[in-house]
């Protein structure tokens, strides 16, 4: 007999069913329970059905967090349609090639995303999304589900795009199921918990580890349309939040924030990050407040989920993100292929059941992503310790070598997240003469530090203190903000291009050399 991974199809009216009237989703104020959404999502299904969508159709949502988001999703699973979340912060003509290379049968706009679809140029069929806020009630039609298999195509993820043109992340039913029983068997996720969900949905993070997991295990969402510090600490004290998930910078405007030190935070039991390396610091400022911070590492095309540090090992283990999760395998390798022993840097490999399919339409990219045996190449580095824990040092396109030396520019920014001004930073590679490439630092500074503004010269000092000379950036530049992707992350891209154009704040040559005072782990990649 042949297994077959089972698909999620019947969600929503599997949860009708176990959950009945019990809350699934709040917004604005109002309350869904799991039966209204079921009959929600049987109106949705229908009307997609009555556009001509079948099986395998490709089905595009623009528009911000929101019910009706989640509602089109269970109504392409139920259909067996493949459901495409886009980034709303895109211009016409980063949509056109999205919906263009997807080939798009349908697009669902929300009303405040109008102005840009008139700008498209591709053809596709588009429908405005209707929003009843009053909760249905017996008026859905009996609207049975398509069947599709496990391993057939769910969602359609555009990768970040921050290098070149970006690509279609296929991830399958299969691939969401043993996602979220990853995370499931890694925390102690219950249906009473309580999470707000403000990462962008067309994101990973906020789609697949909040949204899909969370309605697997019963649990109930907050759903906001963007991230908003205040309101995030309003959840926590008057309704009850007990987890989030987001990226470093949520994390950190919490803590600068000045209510972190007054706010009445007992009922938020952990925190998820990913996304980028997290300081170390930051994550003991939420331990001091007794909150665990739990880490984890993924990408798009791993569902995303490949390791997770729980709240077991957050102290023992801070600054790792964790290990493999328990249905995936995680590998360091250096660049002939070998396994990399405990310490040493490498190129991170996965492979599971979590893992993608490939990417869409794009067969030569999916060859180049994935070596013999199944394993996908995230072109990010890191490295393992004795037991087992990942620890990340950077992207692999991002590392530079400067007067022969290997720099992370993670490494580094963590180092300046530490100084008392600083807010955020991050680093990039800049071309010099000498030495091939320098550092670039750019640098957020706290509100607090803006009267008394740090020099580069402090901020140099401070590094020389904390790393081997090689890795101090030789040029500082202090600004209000960071570009970012549509995921949060920092858009290093236009850094690099802002850099190459703009004058430097700097302190001279900060001349690499060979020095290594400060232990590392040895490279191989």
């Amino acid at each position: 007999m042949t297994f077959t991974h089972p698909s999620l199809a019947r969600l929503s009216e599997r949860q009708a069913v176990d959950y009945g009237e019990k809350t699934a989703i709040t917004f604005d104020g109002i309350d869904y329970s799991y039966v209204q959404m079921h009959e929600r999502t049987l109106i949705r299904t229908a009307a997609l059905h009555s556009r001509g969508i079948r099986r395998g159709d490709r089905v595009a949502y623009l528009g911000p967090n929101h019910p009706a988001l989640i509602e089109v999703l269970l109504a392409c699973l139920r259909l067996g349609a493949i459901f495409i979340p886009l980034n709303w912060r895109l211009v016409p003509t980063e949509l056109d090639f999205q919906l263009s290379n997807a080939a798009v049968s349908l697009l669902i706009v929300a009303p405040e995303h109008a102005e840009t679809v008139e700008r498209l140029s591709v053809d596709v069929a588009k429908d405005t999304v209707d929003w009843d806020p009053t909760p249905t009630s017996a008026t859905a039609p009996a609207f049975p589900p398509a069947g599709p298999a496990g391993d057939e195509p769910a969602f359609l993820l555009f990768t970040s795009g921050t290098t070149g043109r970006p690509k279609g992340a296929v991830l399958t039913h299969a691939n969401l199921l043993w996602n979220s029983f990853n995370l499931l068997l890694n925390s102690d996720l219950t249906a009473d918990d309580v999470t707000l969900v403000t990462a962008p949905l067309f994101h990973v993070i906020g789609l697949d580890q909040q949204v899909m997991t969370t309605y697997l295990r019963g649990g109930q969402m907050l759903i906001e349309s963007k991230w908003n510090v205040d309101r995030a600490f309003d959840a926590i004290e008057h309704e009850g939040l007990t987890w989030m998930a987001g990226v470093t910078t949520m994390f950190a405007d919490m803590l600068q924030s000045p209510r972190w030190e007054t706010a009445d935070l007992s009922s938020l039991r952990f925190v998820n990050s990913g996304g980028a390396p997290i300081p170390v610091s930051l994550i003991q400022a939420y331990q001091a407040k007794d909150i665990m911070f739990c880490q984890g590492y993924g990408l798009t095309e791993t569902s995303p989920g490949c390791t997770f540090l729980p709240a077991a090992f957050a102290l023992e283990k801070a600054g790792s993100a964790g290990r493999a999760v328990p249905f995936t395998e995680v590998e360091v390798r250096d660049a002939s292929g070998n396994a990399c022993s405990a310490g040493v840097n490498g190129e991170i490999v996965v492979r599971g059941p979590n893992v993608m399919n490939g990417y869409w339409n794009n067969e030569g990219a999916t060859d180049a992503a994935f070596s013999p045996g199944g394993w996908f190449h995230t072109g990010d580095i890191g490295y393992l310790d004795d037991d087992g824990f990942l620890f990340i040092v950077d992207r692999l396109k991002d590392m530079f070598i400067s007067g022969g030396e290997n720099v992370y520019p993670a490494e580094v920014e963590s180092v300046l997240f530490d100084h008392p001004s600083v807010a955020e930073a991050a680093v990039v590679a800049a071309a010099d003469e000498r030495w091939g490439e320098v550092g670039h630092a750019f640098i957020v500074l706290s509100s607090e530090s803006q009267a008394q503004h740090p020099s580069a010269s402090d901020l140099r000092d401070f590094l020389l203190t904390r790393l081997a000379k090689y890795k101090v950036p030789q040029y500082f530049d202090f600004v209000d903000s960071f570009p970012r992707t549509g995921s949060g992350k920092v858009h290093k891209v236009s850094l690099r291009t802002t850099g190459s154009l703009g004058a430097h704040s700097t302190t001279g040559p900060s001349t690499p050399s060979t020095d290594n005072s400060a232990p590392a782990p040895k490279d191989s990649a």
